[in-house]
């Protein structure tokens, strides 16, 4: 894990079938070359869904490391440097998200480090090249279209890399970095299509200032014409997406009445749903397929794909206890924080994703695959998450248990984003729209007891991680709202080695550029946030 293997930016040329949620078409599946992409009548058109196709791309770094799938890799790895998530220690053999868990060896030397930067450098690079097929300017309603598409897209990848490596003050590492420069809110540095690569050996990290107006930009574009090319896929995000994404982004900033107004024409504009209980514990197709009420964007691992291919190198080897052919299986689990599990109602129906410590009264009602084992999970699997449900409900078979998909945005995301905005100037409205949402859809019994700005929005918030648990969002809110993260207390069910605690927001979610980056951008090589301390 300490070894640093070479950045290959690589543009991943892999089309998955389309998904289909709150619209109804399917877009067939199609692999494409770099020779076939040049000479292809539709390279503009394999360009767009090569994008898709990247962010379930088995293996991107090079370095064959069993946790290396995608997109859904980097949601995983932002989940398990939270207070939320843990890794179940009977597993701890097979665990391949120690470096995460544990906060160590994350200094710009390190692997674990490094994957982290490829992915997301690869991600742009895949946009990047779809933007310079419909390029600035371009004409034509199909045309422009696709533009806004790629747009979208390298919006939501910067403002993934904008958020984790921005500096933001912290109690353990100073702002002034080892070369005595003050790093305090900057970011990465921007590369777009017409970026050259002298342009990029000298380029700096944006500050929060210039990456806002630069994600902006492109979401303006993408708003006026994201329409045009009608895809009819969720795999490609459509305008309520562009909407979640400005919500995303005016959360980031911290404008609050802008999060609230697009975050309701999110959800205005996906014409979804929350799901309903049924939905989420269904066992054939309960977070693993986009035909639901709620999922406004996400991906797809095929078949045909690498990461299912490899058998145990997926999602689901890694989410879901119940396949029996992956890392979960074998005590590598998830598990939720047990103080998290514990403030949870049992009369809300999403406490049923995890699995309960010991027989409680809950033991009864978990919509198991196969019911028989109840006891086996119970015994062996407290707080271990079964919200990820292998495809098609097949424990067995990781050609059909790992073909599932991930959710990259729901319109529940978009409800908590209102609501907790609201709340930052209107308490009273916050609180009382937090109870009306979480009785109409989750908890029939629930109240909210708060009363402070600070309490209601702490309680909102609380609910939201509980909502989006294991889908990669709630490190943005701990780092943003400077909460602390406490895993070392009596009862925990942490393992020791990951047993950390910070006062306020943790510097380890303030990640570093990698030392590569430094070596081949003179302009970042001295303006890095401080390495991240093991020693909490």
């Amino acid at each position: 894990m300490k070894t640093i293997f070479k950045s290959t930016l690589l543009l991943a040329v892999a089309a998955g079938m389309g998904l289909t949620s709150c619209v109804e078409e399917v877009y067939p599946t199609s692999s494409v070359t770099q020779d076939q992409l040049a000479s292809s009548e539709k390279a503009g058109e394999a360009m767009i869904f090569a994008m898709p196709g990247f962010m379930v791309n088995w293996n991107t770094s090079g370095a064959e490391w069993h946790g290396d799938f995608g997109y859904s890799s980097m949601m995983h790895i932002r989940d398990c440097m939270t207070g939320d998530m843990s890794i179940l220690g009977a597993g701890l053999n097979y665990n391949q998200w120690g470096n995460y868990t544990e906060i160590v060896y994350l200094g710009q030397n390190y692997a674990s480090v490094q994957r982290i930067w490829n992915y997301y450098t690869q991600q742009v690079l895949a946009c990047n090249k779809a933007l310079g097929h419909y390029y600035e300017g371009i004409e034509g309603d199909y045309n422009q279209g696709a533009r806004a598409t790629a747009l979208a897209f390298r919006a939501l990848t910067y403002l993934d890399m904008a958020r984790w490596y921005e500096f933001l003050p912290n109690n353990n590492t100073s702002a002034v970095n080892i070369e005595g420069n003050d790093v305090t809110n900057l970011t990465v540095p921007i590369v777009t299509e017409n970026t050259t690569e002298e342009e990029a050996r000298n380029n700096p990290r944006a500050t929060r200032d210039e990456m806002f107006n630069f994600i902006l930009s492109d979401l303006q574009y993408a708003e006026q014409n994201i329409g045009k090319a009608g895809y009819g896929t969720a795999l490609l995000p459509d305008l309520g997406c562009v909407y979640g994404l400005y919500a995303r982004l005016y959360m980031w900033v911290e404008n609050y009445a802008k999060a609230a107004e697009y975050a309701e024409k999110a959800i205005s504009a996906s014409g979804c749903q929350p799901l309903n209980q049924e939905a989420w514990t269904n066992t054939n197709t309960g977070f693993n397929s986009p035909d639901n009420t709620s999922w406004m964007w996400g991906l797809k691992f095929e078949k045909e794909n690498g990461a299912v291919g490899k058998g145990i190198c997926n999602w689901t080897s890694m989410m879901s206890p119940e396949a029996d052919y992956g890392y979960a299986a074998v005590g590598a689990c998830p598990i939720v924080d047990a103080r998290m599990y514990a403030r949870i109602s049992d009369t809300d129906f999403r406490k049923l994703s995890w699995i309960t410590p010991g027989v409680t009264s809950l033991v009864y009602d978990f919509p198991l695959i196969e019911e028989k084992y109840r006891g086996y999970y119970v015994n062996n699997f407290p707080y271990c998450s079964i919200k990820f449900r292998p495809g098609m409900g097949n424990t067995t078979d990781p050609n059909v248990g790992s073909a599932t998909a991930v959710p990259v945005m729901r319109v529940e995301e978009m409800w908590f984003i209102y609501i907790e905005a609201i709340a930052h100037s209107n308490p009273a409205q916050g609180k009382a729209l937090i109870e009306q949402w979480m009785q109409a859809y989750r908890d029939p019994k629930y109240t909210c007891s708060a009363s402070s700005m600070e309490d209601v929005v702490e309680e909102i918030v609380f609910q939201k991680r509980v909502e989006l648990w294991g889908e990669g969002q709630t490190l943005w809110d701990i780092k943003r709202l400077n909460y602390s993260v406490v895993r070392d207390y009596e009862g925990t069910n942490f393992y020791e080695d990951s047993r950390k605690n910070t006062v306020g927001r943790p510097a380890w979610m303030n990640m570093v550029l990698v030392q590569t980056e430094g070596n081949n951008n003179a302009a970042v090589a001295k303006w890095n946030n401080p390495d991240i301390p093991d020693n909490y």
